[in-house]
């Protein structure tokens, strides 16, 4: 069972983001402040949790949170101030649609910059340790994966429906083949796709 909080400065809003990693589309985070006496024991970083469970507790968290939000920045802005500032900023920006304004705020991973008047501590691994961060972790994923799933639709060779503009095989693939689109990072480089005899599942 994940912990409730971190402090006892309430409300306590816990952030986390999706899409970092990604070649293609936008970096999605979210803001989540959860009851002080919740818990639920599916709940968990959104990596360790299937997709039918995943669907399942966004929709238990949208129900049960206090308050919740999603944001999102898109290819152009990540190219623009890097990928590491544009997970931040989304942070930023989700938080401010938070409806009730947080008193402390606890960050999956290692790198924040401060929110205006609102103290925050940065926790390595805290989806897996911290209810709203696990919480935020699983709004970010869910929702970045329902918007990759209709950038699918507008290229549909590239499978983004199952890598999600991840750097899979299949994805490295469809960028040898036809290239980047308007949606890939052009500031993210991609080493040269090497599928060694014998080794490469996907073309058996």
């Amino acid at each position: 069972m994940l912990k409730p909080y971190h402090q006892d400065c309430f409300p306590e809003a816990g952030c986390d983001e999706a899409g970092r990693g990604c070649l293609a589309g936008p970096v999605f985070a979210a803001a989540v402040i959860l009851p002080q006496d919740f818990s639920h024991p599916l709940l968990n970083d959104s990596k360790q949790i299937n997709e039918k469970n995943r669907y399942a507790l966004r929709e238990m968290v949208e129900q049960t949170a206090i308050s919740w939000a999603v944001a999102s920045l898109g290819p152009d802005e990540i190219d623009r101030v890097n990928i590491l500032n544009a997970s931040i900023l989304s942070m930023h920006l989700a938080l401010d649609k938070l409806k009730e304004r947080p008193a402390f705020i606890i960050v999956d991973g290692n790198r924040f910059k401060p929110y205006p008047f609102v103290p925050h501590a940065t926790i390595i691994k805290g989806d897996g340790i911290y209810a709203s961060i696990a919480a935020a972790s699983i709004l970010a994923k869910t929702y970045r994966d329902d918007h990759m799933l209709k950038l699918h639709e507008q290229y549909p060779e590239y499978n983004w429906k199952k890598n999600k503009g991840y750097p899979t095989i299949d994805h490295r693939r469809a960028l040898e083949k036809y290239g980047p689109t308007p949606l890939h990072r052009k500031s993210f480089k991609v080493k040269p796709l090497e599928v060694q005899q014998g080794k490469d599942s996907e073309s058996r």
